[in-house]
């Protein structure tokens, strides 16, 4: 596999991410297909248990999301823009920083930030955090943590061979 199919696929799947956290895209099959990409381009066995694996793990955190119970959406505007951005930062941040399941404390950590900022009281923080959770931000964090594992076994990957 050549160094500009590799980045095409890297590109493809931190667009993949960025469209998670943002709506407008399909965020989590960008980041499926980059795999596919690279899978097609790299037809190695390794490559095509990645592409299994993402797969199920993609249609497992689809699973989840329909399982969630419907709730009301928050409203895009800037505050939940804002939301996101603290949320994928630390739920990123997490993931590197402890591995795996370090993204979850992360994104929750993230919004939390948020909100302390905004808000400059605890309590209130953690109150809004609940309810941002609650509106949505569970389907968001399924969705982000399926694309992260994806994508973290997709650079395990390229990096081993």
């Amino acid at each position: 596999m050549g160094a500009w199919d590799l980045l095409l696929s890297g590109l493809v799947i931190l667009l993949g991410l960025c469209g998670v956290l943002f709506p407008g895209m399909p965020g989590s099959w960008l980041v499926w297909a980059g795999v596919l990409w690279w899978a097609l381009k790299d037809p190695r066995p390794l490559a095509w248990a990645v592409l299994v694996g993402a797969t199920v793990v993609l249609l497992l955190s689809l699973a989840v999301r329909w399982a969630l119970p419907s709730r009301r959406r928050l409203r895009a505007d800037d505050a939940t823009r804002r939301l996101t951005l603290y949320g994928g930062a630390g739920a990123v941040l997490g993931f590197v920083l402890i591995p795996v399941v370090g993204a979850v404390p992360g994104f929750m950590g993230g919004i939390y930030l948020a909100e302390r900022l905004r808000l400059g009281r605890h309590g209130e923080a953690v109150a809004a955090l609940r309810t941002a959770l609650r509106s949505g931000g569970y389907g968001v964090l399924t969705e982000f943590f399926a694309c992260l594992l994806i994508t973290g076994a997709w650079l395990g990957a390229v990096l081993a061979g």
